[in-house]
């Protein structure tokens, strides 16, 4: 599923095939029917993330929803106002026990069949249908209703802390800030840092530990961000 989600991400961004309409029919079956997402969902979220990568209200991958408080500038800014929703002075004890499991299994979830349903996303919904069954036909005949639905809990959740891990690390380490008006090329900049690469690092990145390189060319075939 993890690496079902960096391929989604490659034909996303268009950087598989040469003409467009391969990319687009693949992605929507990668995320579909191998996933159980929404194409159009990840393409609304993640193109807003590349236009303005690290900007708060306008990157939805920052947008912590008051849960956690990012940043240098908005620490102070709700420090000043008091806003104490949650002991943010303990967030950095309550992030591994939030974020990382509760991010795929249950906000994903969540929001992906909320999108397809209020934005009548019929023919995403139609590829999501097509993976719950076909994951229910395989394994609900050893394990049962109940018990397919544990498994497959307990698989989102296992992805779930292998998606942030890699995301997060290439990203929340930089500027994140208000707008600030920058040209695109320093605004990428200021967002993005490369992680090591080996063999691991590679493989169990996407190849998103090169994600200066990404972002400044976000058609590129991940094979070749290391030249």
């Amino acid at each position: 599923q993890a690496q079902a989600g960096w391929l989604q991400h490659d034909f996303g961004h268009l950087s598989v095939f040469k003409k467009s309409v391969w990319n687009h029919i693949l992605h929507k079956f990668v995320i579909g029917h191998l996933k159980g997402a929404s194409a159009n969902w990840w393409n609304h979220r993640h193109f807003q993330h590349h236009a303005k990568p690290n900007i708060f209200k306008k990157d939805p991958d920052v947008n912590m929803l008051h849960v956690f408080v990012l940043g240098d500038s908005q620490p102070v800014e709700y420090g000043k106002k008091k806003l104490k929703y949650l002991p943010y002075n303990h967030q950095h004890e309550y992030f591994f026990l939030i974020f990382p499991p509760l991010l795929i299994p249950v906000y994903f979830q969540i929001q992906i069949i909320s999108t397809m349903i209020r934005h009548r996303f019929w023919a995403d919904l139609a590829w999501a249908a097509s993976y719950y069954m076909r994951y229910f036909i395989t394994y609900t005949p050893f394990y049962g209703v109940l018990g397919s639905l544990c498994l497959l809990t307990f698989v989102r959740f296992l992805e779930s802390h292998w998606f942030v891990w890699v995301t997060q690390m290439n990203h929340i380490p930089m500027e994140i800030d208000s707008e600030k008006h920058r040209d695109w090329l320093s605004s990428q900049l200021a967002a993005t840092c490369n992680i090591e690469e080996s063999f691991f690092n590679d493989w169990f990145t996407g190849h998103l530990n090169f994600q200066i390189e990404h972002h400044l060319f976000p058609t590129m075939p991940r094979h070749n961000f290391w030249k």
